[in-house]
């Protein structure tokens, strides 16, 4: 027979319109769920549960979450917010220094705080399905950023910082409206796999074949005719280009 796990609250499509006052007087929990509850607010008690290190959000009505979210300075596991209202986030998640996972996607977020690139934890960051149009330049400053997906945004560029992500391996543009691809990304030593699906691109330039560890590039939906020298020196290098 199961039995609850210390420290955790799992309140995953509980129909609560609201946080009971409750939760807020559990300031052990170190995992809450919260996801799926048609929440429409927030309240600033959020930040006195200071031993979280993971806290899910995702699936309900959020049109702003407070700026004490930032006080959560032991999150270091995931924070879900995603597929919620939001149209900004708040600066305070740049206090969120220790975080791994961000998934943010699925709201109307127009830009990204400068404020995310305080968050030097961040190995996966997660925005797809909102209003971007490009990154904030702080967007370099994640230096341990594995995996970044912009899937079905706006994105038009990238900033120059992008070329900081060093330990970069997933990259996935998919359904935005770069017309070219940003040379920046082109020293990325560990970028792996590499989506633009759905762009605007008319060509793939030649610096390609220098993206030392690329395995895959998807290039498919695009009106973009590679030579076929340069998928010659592609496949060769082992790279698999989908057209």
């Amino acid at each position: 027979m199961g039995h609850a796990v210390p420290h955790v609250l799992n309140l995953w499509r509980q129909q609560l319109g609201h946080v009971p006052e409750s939760v807020w007087r559990r300031t052990e929990l170190q995992v809450l769920i919260l996801a799926d509850n048609g929440l429409a607010d927030l309240p600033p008690e959020i930040g006195r549960l200071h031993r979280l290190t993971t806290l899910d959000l995702g699936h309900n009505h959020l049109t702003s979450v407070p700026a004490e979210l930032g006080d959560l300075a032991e999150l270091s596991g995931c924070l879900y917010l995603h597929d919620n209202k939001l149209s900004e986030l708040p600066a305070s998640l740049g206090n969120l220094t220790r975080l791994r996972y961000l998934n943010v996607g699925e709201n109307t977020l127009t830009v990204l705080p400068e404020a995310i690139g305080r968050m030097a934890g961040l190995i996966e960051l997660r925005t797809q399905h909102n209003r971007l149009t490009t990154l904030p330049d702080s967007i370099g400053d994640l230096r341990h950023l594995r995996e970044l997906w912009l899937r079905g945004n706006a994105v038009e560029s990238l900033p120059p910082s992008i070329a900081d992500l060093r330990e970069l391996r997933h990259l996935d543009l998919r359904e935005n409206a770069l017309t070219e691809l940003p040379e920046t990304l082109a020293g990325l030593p560990r970028l792996r796999q590499f989506d633009v699906r759905s762009n605007h691109l008319k060509r793939l330039p030649d610096w390609v074949v220098d993206m030392p560890a690329l395995e895959k590039l998807d290039l498919r939906w695009n009106a973009c005719e590679p030579s076929p020298s340069l998928l010659t020196e592609l496949e060769r290098r082992g790279c698999v280009v989908l057209l």
